[in-house]
């Protein structure tokens, strides 16, 4: 069969385009496999300008995870958040959240690296993170803003008082007053010691981290009068008393029977050495803190049924617990004071020591604040009487 002259010249390209077409594809892979071999394809890399500044942020993403460092990491992840809460709120907010969530503040802390590297030409943020820098790198600061806690002493007896906690819990649970007000007038008291009893804090209060004991007028690591305790116990159980707590707290400061015999085999006309004994024990501070909490609580009803409430008032409490009953004078107006004595350099009042310990934030993870200073809720006068 003859091809026709129009199909043969179609069948003659055809196969050009094939023949050359497996040409090119030869020619092309072997360009191929001779630019990977010598590494023609390659691009060249570039390293980012900003490559110091994330070395930077890799160390910070351990430091944000050391134990050690939390309390002023914290603080200063804050400080960084309301920086930028000045210039980018949205971004501040967002930021905040992840840091509020359990176990993400390291990446809270890359956010705000990340923010930094975006903002690094904002002249005004800058300056302010610069100003940040300069606090944190500042030396010979003091450790607390109040001046009297950064006294060696301080320590020794914060560590008393840490050892004291399930004695003062159960009184508190007792009389229905706060911890860290009972501790208000300690402080106080044991304050005023650190100076007058230098060579005693020396020889056993910092190595034993004991409280001072007193016991020559005022006894006890709250420094009671006698007076005022024979008081205290008195307006437990006189009804008539602008002092008097109610039947459920009338038995708080009974005497065992052994107490008693001991009273009647030596003659005493009252309790006076048995009450004292109570409170002189080295090892055991319980009846100390029990009497304070309970003045504490009667001087707060005193004023309560005059018509004054001061149960939110620790240093008037604390003032009055140093003056005693008989300057507690219920009043529209009420002053701060009591005992002036010496911390260091400067000097203080009774009142003022107790007033800025209680708000101070010291020893919050062991003793922290109430609802209430006194009869918070779920605490049962009826536990007073067990």
């Amino acid at each position: 069969m003859k091809i026709k002259p129009k199909f043969r010249k179609l069948l003659k390209w055809s196969a050009r385009i094939i023949v050359y077409g497996f040409a090119f594809y030869g020619l092309a892979m072997s360009a191929t496999y001779l630019a990977v071999k010598y590494k023609w394809t390659n691009v060249g890399g570039v390293v980012d300008r900003n490559n110091p500044y994330f070395e930077v942020i890799q160390d910070r993403k351990f430091s944000a995870k050391d134990p050690e460092n939390g309390s002023q990491q914290d603080l200063i992840t804050l400080r960084r958040i309301l920086i930028l809460e000045k210039f980018y709120p949205e971004n501040a907010r967002k930021i905040l959240k992840v840091y509020k969530t359990p176990g993400q503040i390291h990446i809270a802390i890359q956010m705000l690296d990340a923010t930094d590297l975006r903002l690094k030409n904002n002249a005004d943020y800058r300056q302010e993170m610069k100003r940040l820098a300069a606090e944190i790198k500042q030396k010979g600061s003091p450790e607390n803003l109040f001046e009297w806690m950064n006294v060696p002493e301080w320590q020794a007896f914060k560590e008393a008082v840490v050892k004291d906690r399930a004695v003062i819990d159960s009184v508190a649970e007792k009389v229905g007053v706060e911890p860290r007000l009972i501790i208000a007038c300690l402080v106080g008291e044991q304050m005023r010691l650190f100076n007058s009893s230098r060579e005693g804090y020396k020889r056993y209060m910092e190595p034993l981290k004991v409280l001072a004991m007193e016991s020559n007028f005022s006894f006890g690591v709250t420094g009671l009068k006698p007076f005022t305790v024979r008081q205290i116990e008195n307006q437990l159980i006189d009804k008539n008393s602008e002092f008097y707590l109610g039947e459920a707290y009338e038995n708080l400061l009974d005497y065992d029977s052994l107490e008693i015999e001991n009273i009647e085999k030596n003659g005493w006309n009252d309790t006076l050495e048995v009450r004292l004994k109570r409170l002189v024990q080295f090892k055991n501070h319980y009846y100390s803190y029990l009497y304070t909490a309970i003045f504490l609580k009667q001087i707060k009803t005193q004023w309560e049924k005059a018509g004054f409430d001061i149960g939110d008032r620790p240093e008037i409490l604390a003032t009055l617990f140093n003056l005693g009953f008989n300057k507690s004078k219920p009043n529209p107006n009420p002053k701060v004071g009591g005992s002036r004595y010496q911390i260091g350099q400067k000097y203080y009042s009774f009142g003022a020591v107790a007033y800025e310990f209680f708000y101070s934030g010291e020893l919050l993870d062991v003793y922290p604040y109430k609802t209430k200073s006194f009869d918070w809720a779920g605490f049962d006068p009826a536990k007073s009487s067990h």
